[in-house]
């Protein structure tokens, strides 16, 4: 088996049936293999799921395990030569899957490598080549710094805005949405840590693969449609809580001991304050609004190519 391609799915049905439709009709001489864990999802995933794609394998958890921990699930069982870390709102081009095993089975000193991951407006989804998130870089984003010097390296340390995205290079981190690893370096470094629940293990991941000497990298000649965003403005606060919960444990973990007990609790204080005033932003914001229409994948592709305007990504 070349490739295991894990996907989570938590009351995302119908975004995960096209999902897995996308890969089924990828255009590939590569063996794959699909594994679907479904973290308790009450939308009728699961039976939908077995139903149209009997093929997948499916993991039915009784409880909502988490990002980390369900894709681990699927890591346990998988038997591909890579593992294909992939979200359930995305959409595989057809080619995607033929270009990225492609450039790895090219590239042994690569342990990891993501495509282009464009939004559905045609933007670049910028959290699909990062810098890591030291104190600097992370309150040169947080206060707008980056924004403001968009083509200033020092300013942009995290997002990497300054680089073209229409070009191939080495960067410290991909993000979960499609993430390809090579097993010999998941052998070596283990799977997800499980403290983060659903934000900050990607970047955890990709700090553990450049530490134990892999390269990771960004290859946007292919790519792929991610439908982040949802149809509500105000979101759970279980998803506040992780973000920044994620932001600290990485920093604790990564950083802490580099830095002294001043700029530690600085970032600290930092998060605490961004916390605060997402709250507040949270709490003034109107619950929901229409679901904005997803444009073709052709005309996605074609308008993510010429544009980069600024979205909102994960950690």
């Amino acid at each position: 088996m070349d490739a295991s391609i894990i996907i989570l799915n938590y009351n995302t049905c119908r975004l995960t049936v096209d999902c897995l439709q996308s890969v089924y009709d990828s255009e590939t001489q590569y063996t794959y293999e699909i594994i679907v864990i479904d973290n308790h999802s009450s939308d009728g995933s699961v039976e939908v799921i077995r139903e149209r794609f009997p093929q997948v394998k499916l993991i039915a958890n009784q409880e909502n395990t988490g990002f980390a921990r369900a894709n681990n699930q699927g890591m346990e069982i998988a038997s591909g030569r890579y593992v294909l870390l992939l979200n359930s709102d995305t959409v595989v081009q057809r080619n995607t899957l033929e270009t990225m095993i492609s450039l790895m089975d090219r590239r042994p000193e690569l342990g990891a490598s993501g495509c282009k991951v464009i939004l559905p407006d045609g933007s670049l989804d910028k959290a699909c080549k990062r810098g890591f998130p030291t104190p600097a870089a992370s309150f040169y984003y947080a206060f707008g710094f980056s924004r403001m010097f968009p083509d200033n390296p020092r300013f942009n340390g995290y997002q990497l805005g300054y680089l073209d995205p229409d070009k191939e290079y080495e960067v410290d981190c991909l993000v979960g949405a499609f993430m390809l690893v090579r097993r010999e370096t998941i052998e070596q470094i283990g799977g997800l840590d499980e403290t983060f629940f659903m934000y900050g293990e990607d970047l955890d991941w990709c700090y553990r693969i450049k530490e134990a000497g892999w390269k990771i990298y960004y290859y946007p000649k292919a790519f792929i449609v991610h439908l982040k965003g949802g149809s509500a403005r105000r979101r759970p606060l279980k998803i506040i809580y992780e973000f920044h919960r994620a932001m600290i444990v990485f920093h604790r973990k990564h950083y802490s001991k580099q830095y002294s007990f001043l700029v530690n609790g600085a970032v600290y204080v930092g998060v605490g304050v961004k916390l605060a005033a997402v709250l507040l932003r949270n709490a003034l914001t109107p619950g929901r609004r229409k679901q904005v229409p997803v444009p073709s994948l052709t005309a996605a592709g074609e308008a993510g190519a010429r544009s980069e305007s600024n979205a909102e990504v994960r950690l």
